[in-house]
């Protein structure tokens, strides 16, 4: 599938109620993101070209070196206040005295034309005797959409302060409403499912809240370029031969990490009892329990130089259990854990055999998939601080996949021991009664506080960008639960299989069952939210979905 280039642009503006940002919501019909609010924006027109000789500001070269292009820079700027003209009907532009237009501006009339195709930003530019002035954008972020949607886009966020005079209005065809609302305000109603945000515009608006007026945001965009991530091609080996991993494959950030010359001497696979060290004094070891539910198996971390400490032991398997003890020299001070799952805590009580070592974790609690003879010797609260050899993890009450599951931070690496509440490649499970949504996405959010730079999940290879990945987590949580209400409003009351099959209509018949349990899980998070009810096991809607 091609990646098409494409630009957005964030118009803002201050009110007496604080900085606002405008949003348009997309048609219902459309294939990429139905129903959502985004920013104006699409797809860069190779017309483009024909606008550079209308701008004002800086040459296509210093824009593009901004972005870190080759050349081309100038257009994705052409193109978001093309995209902005059409879908949202505001003209970012200058008459031959430098004066910013207005509503009144016999260009106005010239937006259907320009959205049909018939005319180009060029050809109005020119006979409207037109600039686009392009230092008045600052480049803010670049997102490239993940594999698995129909269509992908890389596209390049800009910011601007929306000229006066001018009205927003929905094009009717592509966008059917739109708001003004200051930034934070979106994304609590996103968080409290009242407002469909795809992760791109989450993560914009989410730097847009952190300033309380357009010139502060501007001064700080035009001075602060993002940071750039790889995003090419990445050498490594797999099953003993060179590969070229694409960006968003499994093993990518985990390459581009412990490989930053690309000289490709990273693993693209997990071989169970293979260390492979991820960090400094952090070494991986995978236990040999692969299955569906596990990935490639469960990741234990041994944490330390001379002495460790090891994160999550993994199940009761005595090879894996050999394997840590040959690693660490049986020199173990501590065993910290993620949570009581049975592929996650049962070694532990071998291990403290052997080596006298302390348990931190909680108990667990009731149900026949935790490890009811998980005894700890300290239970860790909430912030608290644990020396290790590799520096000091700090302790995240994380309830939701579990309710004694915590997160380790890390903190000097900004290095994220997430078990499993985040896993790569695969959603994680929420099965009431100890599986509580509404735990799980306030744990995701908290975690959006702190300083990440890698998460190490406890299946799967390490992961970047950890802000996009929780993002996505609560993105997709949000969205499926956003279908669920609509099912229980289209079908209440109702029972708990008639609305999986309704809301999970996705999803194959043959997990339809796992389904369930997931449905059932946002179900109890909208009643926790007053939004839903139960009576004799019929579900009925107690309030109302944007």
């Amino acid at each position: 599938m091609d990646i098409r280039p494409a630009a957005t642009l964030a118009l803002t503006r201050d009110t007496s109620d604080g900085l606002q940002v405008l949003l348009l919501q997309r048609t219902w019909d459309a294939v990429f993101l139905p129903g959502y609010y985004v920013f104006p924006g699409g797809a860069v027109d190779e017309q483009e070209l024909l606008g550079r000789e209308h701008a004002l500001g800086p040459a296509d070269a210093q824009i593009s070196q901004t972005m870190s292009l080759d050349e081309g820079g100038a257009d994705y700027m052409l193109a978001a206040v093309r995209e902005c003209f059409e879908e949202a009907g505001i003209l970012v532009a200058v008459d031959a005295d430098g004066a910013t237009i207005d509503g009144t501006h016999a260009v106005q009339g010239e937006r259907q034309a320009l959205f049909r195709g018939q005319r180009s930003l060029a050809q109005l530019c020119a006979q409207h005797g037109l600039a686009i002035p392009l230092d008045r954008l600052a480049y803010l972020s670049h997102w490239v959409t993940p594999p698995g949607p129909p269509r992908r886009f890389d596209t390049r966020f800009f910011v601007t302060v929306a000229p006066e005079g001018q009205a927003a209005s929905e094009d009717g065809v592509e966008t059917i409403d739109h708001v003004w609302i200051n930034p934070s305000e979106a994304l609590e109603e996103h968080r409290n499912g009242q407002r469909l945000l795809g992760l791109p515009t989450i993560r914009t608006l989410r730097v847009l809240s952190s300033f309380d007026n357009s010139e502060a945001l501007m001064r700080y965009a035009h001075a602060n370029p993002p940071e750039q991530y790889p995003d090419q091609p990445w050498p490594a080996i797999k099953n003993s031969k060179p590969v070229v991993l694409e960006p968003g494959s499994p093993a990518y950030d985990e390459a581009a990490k412990l490989d930053p010359e690309g000289e490709g001497s990273t693993h693209a696979e997990i071989v169970p009892g293979e260390p492979v060290e991820v960090a400094a004094g952090v070494i991986r070891l995978t236990a040999p329990n692969p299955g569906m539910m596990t990935g490639p198996g469960t990741n234990t971390y041994l944490l330390g130089h001379e002495r460790f400490t090891v994160l999550d032991p993994g199940p009761a398997n005595d090879s894996h259990i050999e394997r840590i003890l040959e690693l660490t020299g049986g020199v173990i001070d501590q065993v910290v854990l993620t949570h009581t799952h049975l592929d996650h805590s049962p070694a532990t009580a071998a291990l403290k055999a052997r080596t006298g070592c302390r348990v931190f974790g909680l108990p667990a609690p009731a149900g026949a998939s935790q490890d009811q003879t998980f005894t700890p010797d300290d239970q860790p609260e909430h912030g608290d601080l644990i020396v290790t050899g590799a520096g000091i993890l700090k302790v995240i009450h994380t309830p939701g996949h579990a309710s004694n599951h915590i997160c380790y931070l890390l903190l000097d690496q900004a290095l994220l021991f997430s078990g499993d509440h985040i896993m790569q490649g695969s959603t994680v499970v929420i099965n009431p009664p100890d599986g509580d949504m509404k735990a799980y996405l306030e744990a995701l959010y908290d975690l959006l506080a702190e300083s990440i730079r890698y998460i190490a999940p406890a299946h799967g290879f390490l992961m970047g960008n950890p802000e996009a990945v929780i993002d996505y987590l609560i993105t997709h949580r949000l969205a499926r639960e956003h279908k669920v209400a609509k099912a229980l409003a289209r079908l209440a009351p109702v029972t708990l299989k008639d609305l999986t099959a309704a809301a999970y209509d996705d999803v194959p018949q043959a997990i339809h069952g796992l389904a369930a349990r997931s449905a059932l899980a946002h179900l109890l998070k909208l009643k926790a939210d007053g939004k839903a009810r139960m009576q004799d096991e019929y579900w009925s809607a107690s309030g109302s979905a944007r």
